[in-house]
């Protein structure tokens, strides 16, 4: 909208203008839903392919271990059945796409490494002591 419209003739020609450019962009528009082809390839503009910093093009979905892939439908499985059981969709869905963000800071080295931080923990609380006998002395070295 270029001009005020202050009379009813400008109205007019603004509605004229208008109706004009709908039918330009109905034929845009079903130029690219006419073949499945252009179906497609209109589909997958909405999912856009991820560049990395120097503007290369990275792997997307794949770029993570199969640790990582597997946390992306496991974990917003897990925390809508147990934490949010009762919530609402509008809730879910939110717990959902945090939930894929997060997967992508959970890799094969990170939950290695918690692995080996709690069994050393477990290890180091349950460290054999040599057994006590009472009554028993103990066996020397020298006989």
């Amino acid at each position: 909208m270029d001009a005020p419209i202050r009379t009813i003739d400008d109205l007019r020609a603004e509605i004229f203008r208008l109706k004009g450019e709908e039918k330009v962009k109905s034929v845009a528009l079903g130029q690219r839903f006419r073949n499945p082809s252009a179906l497609f390839s209109t589909l997958m503009t909405l999912f856009p392919k991820p560049t990395n910093a120097d503007g290369t093009k990275s792997a997307g979905f794949f770029e993570q271990d199969i640790v990582g892939l597997i946390s992306r439908f496991i974990l917003p499985f897990a925390l809508n059945k147990t934490i949010f059981k009762n919530s609402n969709f509008i809730i879910k869905t939110l717990v959902g796409l945090v939930s894929q963000k997060a997967s992508h800071f959970i890799t094969e080295d990170n939950l290695v490494g918690i692995w080996d931080k709690v069994t050393s923990f477990f290890k180091s609380k349950t460290k054999e002591e040599p057994p006590i006998h009472k009554g028993v002395p103990p066996l020397s070295e020298t006989y």
